[in-house]
């Protein structure tokens, strides 16, 4: 009667320890997944900002690069050539 006591109470006890053992893998889980949503959204607004320096740069370089080939609205308005100059 008492090996039967004692097995129960094993039992209950692995029973509890099993759930609590879940219990902390799925907390685990969690944070871990709360981390790795955290760091995604970080590496996206990053992207983010690079392709808009992207952009800009691009803009700015073409009507730098246009200003100093003397084009204006994609018409150029002066010509210089070797005998010109």
């Amino acid at each position: 009667m008492e090996n039967e006591e004692r097995k129960r109470d094993n039992e209950r006890k692995d029973a509890y320890l099993d759930q609590v053992a879940n219990g902390l893998r799925a907390d685990a889980k969690m944070k871990k997944n709360e981390g790795t949503r955290k760091s995604n959204k970080l590496w996206l607004w990053l992207g983010i900002l690079i392709l808009i320096f992207i952009l800009l740069y691009w803009i700015f370089g073409i009507g730098t690069q246009e200003a100093i080939d003397g084009i204006d609205n994609g018409v150029q308005t002066e010509v210089a050539t070797d005998a010109g100059i």
